[in-house]
């Protein structure tokens, strides 16, 4: 039956894998992408103001592109970049857990969907992101001297 399989841990670290690698795909080619992802488990850092997180519906389409692109990192079960928001362009890490995103988005086209019902593989709360992995992340971003052209001037 259909829901057995969709709701099945190791059907979720397929889809999870899957996710992943083709991200990493995306990334190689250098190609922007957009992913349609569950507003409820994506973590701001910082938060968002309430008037703007108010705006995101429960399935929310994210670009991925610019700076957006290039600020992006996969690590463990998470898709991490920095956006700005509101027309005030708010700047906040984001956190995607892999098994959120349902649609990898090429051109308005969908490459990939996700039909995983499985929130957590790992045991591993959608919020407990370790802010020392965000720091490393930048770290590792940084110690790229190609990558300084996408630090932002005072």
């Amino acid at each position: 039956m259909l829901s057995d399989v969709i709701k099945n841990p190791e059907y979720a670290k397929i889809m999870q894998s899957n996710i992943r690698d083709i991200l990493f795909f995306l990334f190689e080619q250098e190609q922007n992408f957009g992913i349609l992802c569950k507003i409820e488990e994506v973590d701001f850092d910082p938060p968002l103001p309430p008037n703007i997180h108010a705006e995101f519906r429960p399935m929310t389409l994210f670009f991925l592109a610019g700076y957006t692109f290039e600020s992006s990192i996969v690590e463990d079960e998470y898709l991490s970049f920095e956006a700005g928001f509101g027309a005030e362009n708010i700047g906040s890490f984001v956190h995607v857990p892999l098994l959120s995103i349902m649609q990898i988005i090429i051109d308005e086209n969908p490459i990939f969907i996700n039909l995983s019902q499985v929130k957590n593989i790992n045991g591993v709360e959608k919020n407990e992101i370790k802010p020392e992995g965000v720091k490393n992340s930048m770290s590792a971003f940084l110690s790229n001297p190609e990558n300084q052209k996408f630090l932002k001037k005072k």
